[in-house]
This record gives C-alpha cells, sequence and structure tokens, in this order.
C-alpha cells in the first residue's frame, strides 16, 4: 500500500464543471494570446484588458460547481489513512469547496489578488478594476494573485520534497505541456514511486507513467479512488 500519494491536477478536472481548459480547441488560450493577458509585460502594457480578461474568469469560477472527481479527491484525502498531497495547477477553488485542505496551489489563486507594486496579497472575489487601491500602500497596481508565464510557481521547495518522498504521483487532467509541473513525474519515478496518468487522452508526457486511464475525470477519479479506499 501506498503510504505517500501526491496527486497532480491540472485544467482537465475542471472542465466537466464548465470550466474552459487552456489547452482544448475550444478552451480559454484558443480564444485570447497568452502574451497579451497572462504576462507581466501584457499587465504593464495594458492593465484594464488583463483586470477585464481575469474578471470574466473570476466570474466563471464563482458560477461553477465542484464535481465528481473533485469530491473524489477530497473524501481520499479524509479517508486515507496516509499521507495524501494535491497540488493543482489550477487557480479555481473547486478543490477546497469540494473539501480538500491539504492542498497547494502552484499556479497562485483567481480569488485573491495582489499588488503589483507591494506585494499585498488578499482575498477578492469581485471584478478587478482600474480604479481598485492596494489596502496595504494604496497603489493602483491591483492584478490577480496567480502565476503569469514567465513568473515561478509557488511553493516549489514544498512540492519537490513531497514528489521525493511519495510512494504513488498520479496525475490527473493534465496537457504535461507547462513547466515545471511536466517534469514532476520524472521527478517521482526517479524517486521510485509509482506513477498514474488519468486522462482524456495521453498527455505530453504519457510515456513517463507506469499506467494510463483514459476517459472523463468525474468517471476516472471516483473509481480510482473507491479502488484505494475499499480494495
Amino acid at each position: 500500500m501506498a503510504e505517500r500519494i501526491v496527486v497532480l491536477t491540472g485544467a482537465g478536472i475542471s472542465a466537466e464543471s464548465g470550466l474552459a481548459t487552456f489547452r482544448d480547441p475550444d478552451g480559454v488560450w484558443a480564444r485570447h494570446d497568452p502574451a497579451e493577458l497572462a504576462t507581466p509585460e501584457a499587465f504593464a502594457r495594458n492593465p484594464g484588458l488583463v483586470r477585464a480578461f481575469y474578471s470574466a474568469r473570476r466570474a466563471a469560477c464563482l458560477e461553477a460547481r465542484p464535481n465528481a472527481a473533485h469530491a473524489a479527491l477530497a473524501r481520499l484525502e479524509a479517508r486515507w489513512p496516509g499521507d495524501v498531497l494535491l497540488v493543482t495547477q489550477n487557480v479555481d477553488d473547486l478543490h477546497e469547496r469540494a473539501g480538500s485542505r491539504r492542498l497547494i496551489h502552484m499556479h497562485g489563486e483567481l480569488l485573491r489578488s495582489r499588488c503589483a507594486a507591494c506585494g499585498h496579497a488578499w482575498p477578492d472575489r469581485g471584478p478587478l478594476t482600474d480604479a481598485q487601491r492596494c489596502p496595504a500602500c494604496g497603489a493602483a497596481a491591483v492584478r490577480p494573485d496567480v502565476v503569469w508565464f514567465g513568473e515561478i510557481p509557488r511553493r516549489m521547495e514544498e512540492i519537490e520534497a513531497a514528489l521525493q518522498a511519495c510512494d504513488l504521483f498520479v496525475a490527473i487532467g493534465t496537457s504535461a505541456q507547462v513547466w515545471p509541473a511536466a517534469g514532476f513525474v520524472a521527478q517521482a519515478r526517479a524517486a521510485g514511486a509509482r506513477t498514474l496518468e488519468l486522462n482524456l487522452e495521453p498527455s505530453a508526457a504519457a510515456q513517463m507513467f507506469d499506467e494510463l486511464r483514459q476517459g472523463p475525470a468525474t468517471r476516472l477519479v471516483p473509481a480510482w479512488v473507491a479502488e484505494l479506499l475499499d480494495g
């Protein structure tokens, strides 16, 4: 039995909750150029456009609801006798609303804002506007508290330590096209962990996994969790 499990989730787990993924043909980046919306340079060049885009994403996030895959992972954390760490590339809060507590948002959180001037961050569920001021320093430099292209993901030392120590690494709904998360499976394998991918279709790193299961997350994840808890 695996004592220490690390689960990585990507946009595919939230797609069935109605949130567009970044990489599918109908997804967010198919309609918008990431260079125009998700870089510090884009924010400096056109903060109003970036704020409008992330305000729309916030509204969509607040309307979405956790699905059976989110609920299954929360159940695994609550009932597993060993250690479960959930690392998500997603910036939505669906894992939390489903009940997950041991969770790392490596790409930040959509429902938080941060001041680009002083770095202060705070919960913020409303629209981002050009009139907003930082509650700490008063600067008109409010941005979403997410990791943009070219920025460093959060809590990497903690994630890498967990990958070194885990017995089982599971990737759910990830494209394996964004680094450093795309390299997590190689790190876990090198440390001796068994690896499993649950995905609608094989990711770019599928060949690195010991086992692949294909299908929608709402079917695959509850079935896998049931195997662990009841098997």
